[in-house]
């Protein structure tokens, strides 16, 4: 059975208070680049389908493929971030995501520039940009994330991981739930492209502020290859990209879904996810370390199931936020617990490409959501997006089922 990871650092001193504060502090310090990627993607992202679908008038499964376009980008170059995160070292990941990141915004400002009318413009001209700077988008997340995640792990030690993968996945969330409603500021009061501006300067002065930050030597030694380590984390992957399928049909259709039914809020519903993400994570990330990474697995899909399952009844606006927040709740730790497990099958040297591998699985599950759920919206509507989630996370629940009892059968 995998070892827990509290029992990483058997032997040591038990850490006192201060140093919780400056390893959390120190940890934060990473993460952050996170949040910045993640903020650049947020943005756009309440307003991304309206603007596709009302405004440009292209279909609702044209919409969701625009959104999900991002993770083709992030699902190839994955492993090539991993490769790069161990080889060259997390530092240089970074640094190049920060800065695609920030190409990704000057796109976004010149496909707004496109589309207005005193050009005179083909419509297909602005969306070939909007494309480029979604596939661009997508290199810099996995590059950024990649490369923050491994950074991050590097600087504060292993015992730490599963702290780290959290911190990393609040720093994913909760950009995403303060980019959104920002998003729908910025658009309503500046325009489109004053998204793509914001998206510019904020990445290049992180590009800055990682340029500045101490690099961590890279860890020598016989690498796995990348069958081999595919081989050992596809099964948590496989779990991660299906409990994925809440969150990914909640961001991508809410904005349409309330459309449909002549609600107001979609972006709030976003944020009530993302709030909920961030305080299970910070109330019970100290639950995976102490119970191990499958058995929190198991509770948080359960939960989850639940949040999409009343999202598919919700009949209010305010039911609606409410199964977004329990679906936000039960997705929070299912990526650190099982990115715990998944990285313990690797040896130190490829960490990276296992967290790029293990988080490539997320992004195929993003881009397929995107025109699955709406093709089946275009049969069923709205609603029945959120059925074929609750039917993803259960079969994710079975599946961590099949891994725990695999490991207590080993052990």
């Amino acid at each position: 059975m995998t070892t827990p990871v509290s029992n990483l650092s058997a032997g040591r001193p038990p850490h006192t208070s201060t140093e919780q504060v400056a390893t959390t502090l120190r940890i934060v310090g990473y993460t952050s680049f996170t949040f910045v990627v993640y903020l650049a993607i947020g943005l756009p992202l309440a307003i991304l389908p309206p603007h596709v679908h009302l405004r440009m008038g292209f279909s609702a499964a044209f919409a969701g493929l625009v959104i999900g376009i991002q993770y083709i980008a992030t699902f190839i170059s994955r492993p090539w971030a991993g490769h790069i995160s161990d080889r060259a070292g997390a530092k240089v990941a970074v640094l190049w995501g920060m800065a695609m990141c920030a190409a990704s915004g000057a796109l976004l400002l010149g496909a707004d520039l496109l589309s207005r009318d005193l050009l005179h413009v083909s419509p297909w001209l602005s969306m070939t940009a909007l494309i480029a700077s979604r596939l661009v988008l997508g290199v810099g997340e996995s590059l950024g994330s990649t490369g923050s995640t491994l950074w991050g792990i590097s600087a504060v030690g292993h015992e730490h991981t599963a702290r780290v993968i959290g911190f990393n996945g609040i720093s994913t969330y909760g950009a995403i739930a303060l980019g959104a409603p920002l998003g729908v500021i910025l658009e309503g009061r500046w325009g489109f492209g004053s998204i793509g501006v914001l998206t510019i300067v904020v990445c290049l002065v992180s590009l800055i502020l990682a340029a500045g930050k101490r690099p961590i030597p890279v860890v020598h030694g016989e690498a796995l290859s990348f069958r081999s380590v595919l081989g050992r984390v596809a099964p948590h992957g496989m779990a991660l990209a299906l409990g994925g399928v809440g969150y990914s049909v909640l961001a991508t259709f809410v904005t349409l879904f309330y459309a449909s039914r002549h609600w107001d809020g979609a972006a709030l519903c976003l944020t009530a996810f993302g709030v909920a993400f961030i305080a299970a994570r910070i109330l019970f990330i100290h639950a995976i370390p102490r119970f191990g990474g499958f058995p929190v697995a198991i509770v948080c899909l359960s939960v989850e199931s639940v949040g999409t399952l009343v999202m598919w009844q919700a009949d209010t606006p305010w039911v609606a936020a409410v199964a977004a927040a329990l679906t936000g709740f039960g997705f929070s730790l299912v990526f650190p617990a099982l990115g715990v497990e998944a990285v313990q099958k690797v040896p130190e040297q490829n960490r990276g490409s296992a967290l790029g591998v293990y988080t490539g699985f997320s992004d195929v599950s993003f881009f397929l959501v995107g025109p699955a759920a709406g093709a089946i919206i275009g049969a069923f509507g709205y609603a029945s997006a959120f059925l074929f989630a609750l039917i993803c996370v259960v079969a994710a629940l079975g599946i961590v089922l099949v891994l725990r009892r695999r490991d207590q059968a080993v052990a």
